[in-house]
């Protein structure tokens, strides 16, 4: 099976758990030396009592209805894209942040933490630009991060 053939389409809520478990692998692979500061119940239950039921949550379904990534948007803040570790580098974010762009076409903000030099390059290679850098003390795992802002170009 290829990305092409993943649907991608609005979470339910009975996706919230297994949007949760990609998020928890996702994290685990791609930030092994950042500490998680919630454990595995709390974010089965932001996602089963917040990001599913009160935000545009959209996630990709592979055959046999699993899930294998997420996109969480929150008004123009892109608060979550996260894929299965399995998923990466086959244009499954690719996807995800056309439909994002779509969604929001005036424009998208997101942080991701300094150390994930992957998704960092993912973003401006989207048309992600840098415009702030923070040293952690305000988001909840204390890592430094870096504020991003894509603009549509005008014509």
């Amino acid at each position: 099976m290829t990305s092409d053939d993943v649907v991608l389409r609005r979470a339910e809520d009975t996706d919230a758990r297994a949007a949760a478990d990609v998020w928890l692998r996702s994290y685990a692979a791609a930030l092994p030396t950042v500490r998680c500061a919630h454990d595995e119940a709390d974010v089965w239950d932001w996602f089963a009592r917040v990001l599913v039921p009160q935000y545009d949550t959209w996630v990709a379904v592979a055959e046999n209805n699993v899930v294998v990534g997420l996109l969480v948007l929150k008004g123009p803040e892109l608060k979550q894209l996260y894929l299965d570790p399995e998923w990466r580098g086959q244009g499954l974010g690719d996807r995800f942040m056309s439909l994002a762009k779509r969604r929001q076409p005036d424009g998208l903000s997101l942080w991701t933490f300094q150390i994930n030099v992957p998704a960092r390059r993912f973003y401006q290679r989207h048309g992600f630009i840098e415009v702030e850098r923070t040293d952690g003390q305000r988001n909840d795992e204390r890592e430094p991060d870096v504020h991003y802002v894509w603009q549509p170009q005008t014509k």
